[in-house]
């Protein structure tokens, strides 16, 4: 199978955060990135989306300087990531590595705030995190959307002008998850760059600028959520059958409607996915059904996720 060209955002470039070059990481015979070419710009929110082993954790390994590319390159504003991030311009929250335990998250955050090149002062990094009221407390305390938050702090310890986010609301509750991404668009909005991974497509699409899918090490796609999703070709179909059509319809009929990539009924209820949706419609209705309550959509981001990842692995 010819592998995808990518959809390309047409954002103009006033200036260069990331660079990728063809860059490739393998782990003995495992392939993790596979070419990788990308460039990111100030003041861009992007999403980095992919399955499981995909590449998401390689890349951002790559890109923090965690890990070496065996081949191709990486530059952070025109430096190295390790340049860059001695530098104090990037700023990291990342699921790996644990939190210091027997100190306060006030002793924590103001030892990440000591160790930065451009600080904040540490009560500005509690508040923009939401951990003033439990500054006080033990790290070994926490809960889990706490540490998440602790994370951020530390992430945003000190003047960044690249923030890389791997799952960051991974245990959150629904209103810090909302605080977390309104303090993010506030950072995107002075002009800093936002990189995430989530497995929260809903987070993506309603965030993100921009979205990167990864498949098996390389870019599968790059664009806005609207163009991911329209690049998925494929739209939904849904209607209710009347209670005749519902007892009498075979069943066979309905699956061999034409261009459906998905087909789901529960009860009088039938769902579809259709790459041409005029002409599964007309199909309908030449079977002799009076569908109700008939809607046609185009896909979710999570659906052109799934639909775009899945052409590519066959």
């Amino acid at each position: 199978m010819t592998t995808p060209t990518a959809t390309r955002s047409t954002r103009p470039a006033t200036d260069t955060v990331v660079r990728f070059e063809n860059v490739t990481k393998n782990y003995g015979p495992v392939r993790a990135v596979d070419g990788l070419s990308l460039t990111l710009h100030p003041g861009e929110t992007v999403a980095l989306l992919g399955p499981n082993g995909a590449g998401k954790s390689s890349t951002l390994d790559l890109l923090l300087g965690l890990r070496p590319a065996d081949s191709g390159s990486v530059r952070l504003f025109g430096t190295t990531p390790r340049e860059a991030v001695a530098a104090g311009r990037v700023g990291a929250m990342l699921q790996s590595g644990g939190l210091m335990e027997d100190v306060t998250v006030r002793e924590l955050v103001a030892l990440g705030c000591s160790l930065h090149p451009r600080p904040h002062p540490v009560d500005e990094v509690l508040a923009r995190a939401g951990v003033s009221e439990i500054a006080g407390r033990t790290v070994n305390k926490l809960s889990g959307g706490q540490e998440q938050r602790v994370r951020f702090a530390l992430a945003t310890a000190g003047h960044n002008d690249l923030i890389v986010l791997d799952e960051p609301t991974t245990g959150m509750d629904v209103t810090a998850r909302q605080a977390f991404w309104a303090t993010m668009r506030e950072q995107a909005a002075q002009g800093r760059t936002v990189l995430f991974a989530t497995h929260y497509l809903e987070e993506a699409d309603a965030i993100a600028d921009r979205v990167l899918v990864l498949n098996k090490g390389r870019l599968l796609a790059d664009g806005t959520a609207a163009e991911i999703k329209a690049r998925a070709g494929a739209r939904k179909v849904s209607f209710d059958l009347d209670g005749h059509d519902a007892d009498a319809v075979d069943e066979q009929m309905l699956r061999a409607l034409p261009a459906l990539t998905a087909y789901e009924r529960h009860g009088a209820t039938v769902r579809l996915q259709s790459a041409d949706a005029d002409a599964t419609v007309h199909a309908v209705y030449a079977l002799g059904l009076y569908p109700r309550n008939l809607e046609v959509a185009g896909l979710g981001l999570e659906q052109a996720f799934i639909a775009l990842t899945e052409e590519a692995s066959k």
